[in-house]
């Protein structure tokens, strides 16, 4: 094992010692908020020294072995024990690695989807409306739930933006990748010659933000519009202005929300997307910062380049910052989903990997 590795590995089981002296102390539930941060803490830490420990016994254990194998007559006993303490050395040391990957702190998250049309027209609006139902039916299979913030339609049907809660444990570390430009290519309904033409929308998955813990608003910075909802939906609809409209003046940003019926309800989700977005924009600041010094393959969460080509007429679908095509076009757009997020996610903790083996 690496020096690097084994020096913090050293120093987690000093941690983990110090965690279990504060977590025993008679006062440490007093104050709530940092016992519930130790015993996280504490809960991400043991599995790694475990780990390192049973790595150390089977080191012993091989130096047992070969002291034993001096001896003739259990040495064929004895090698047989080397070769099995090695092979466990070789698992272990892999599975440490793993654990001590960065781990994502939004990963458990709930998330937001934004789905917008991009080039193409209505053949681009109408192919969000499938990438909405592809998200969809993925998020049904996970037994997530899905709520629509807001929706503009095109007049075929399709979305010209839509924003929706997928509210599900893992959401986030599952559909994190997702976020980027995504191109179809296919022969739109409006074509009459049979030619295929490229279109464009553009994927934007936010995790939802703590507002409390993770972004101040500050009331002074935000200011709210209120109007008439507009579209099908009723008498209600035409004679209330229950439809919200909230800026945030340091950060331009703009949100808003029409879809509920009630003026206090679309307020709250709209304070919900605000908040995502700033916390979303704060890191992507940090990405963007992280990313000066190395290139990211995956995950960097530039959404201006093309990540992913849906070809109709070859039933490809091709993933290209990982080269993965894979010639199952309706099950992926049916929401299988999970074969796409697997790789990508793979491939992001082999990058990871080998940066946590640089000494």
């Amino acid at each position: 094992m690496k020096k690097n590795l084994t020096f913090r590995l050293t120093q987690l089981g000093v941690r983990l010692d110090e965690l279990n002296q504060l977590l025993s102390s008679a006062s440490i539930t007093d104050d709530l908020n940092r016992y519930r941060k130790l015993t996280r803490e504490h809960a991400e830490i043991l599995p790694i020294v475990e780990l390192y420990q049973t790595y150390q016994q089977s080191e012993q254990d091989i130096q047992t072995a070969q002291e034993m194998s001096r001896d003739p007559e259990m040495r064929e006993f004895a090698e047989d024990e080397i070769k099995t303490g090695r092979d466990n050395l070789e698992r272990i040391e892999a599975e440490i690695q793993k654990q001590l990957l960065p781990k994502d702190p939004n990963d458990e998250k709930n998330i937001f989807l934004e789905i917008r049309a991009g080039t193409g027209g209505e053949e681009s609006a109408l192919f969000s409306n499938d990438l909405f139902r592809m998200y969809s039916r993925f998020a049904e299979r996970q037994r997530w739930q899905v709520e629509i913030i807001s929706q503009s339609l095109s007049d075929m049907g399709g979305f010209r933006e839509i924003i929706a809660k997928i509210i599900g444990h893992g959401a986030y570390s599952k559909l994190k990748f997702e976020s980027g430009g995504h191109r179809v290519q296919r022969v739109p309904v409006t074509e009459t010659q049979g030619r295929v033409h490229t279109s464009a929308c553009t994927v934007a998955v936010i995790p939802e933000a703590d507002a409390i813990d993770e972004v101040e608003l500050n009331p002074a910075d935000l200011r709210i519009d209120t109007y008439r909802a507009s579209g099908a939906g009723g008498q209600h609809i035409n004679k209330t202005d229950s439809a919200v409209r909230i800026t945030h003046l340091p950060t331009g940003i703009v949100v808003e929300c029409q879809d509920g019926r009630s003026q206090h309800k679309n307020k709250a989700q709209a304070m919900s997307v605000l908040a995502a977005r700033i916390y979303d924009k704060q890191m992507q600041a940090q990405q963007l910062e992280q990313a000066a010094t190395r290139k990211s393959l995956v995950g960097t969460g530039d959404r201006s380049g093309r990540i992913r080509t849906y070809n109709f007429p070859q039933g490809r679908v091709t993933d290209h910052r990982i080269n993965l095509t894979l010639y199952k076009m309706d099950q992926i757009m049916d929401g299988e989903l999970n074969e796409i997020c697997s790789a990508l996610m793979a491939e992001h903790q082999a990058e990871q990997l080998a940066e946590l083996m640089i000494e």
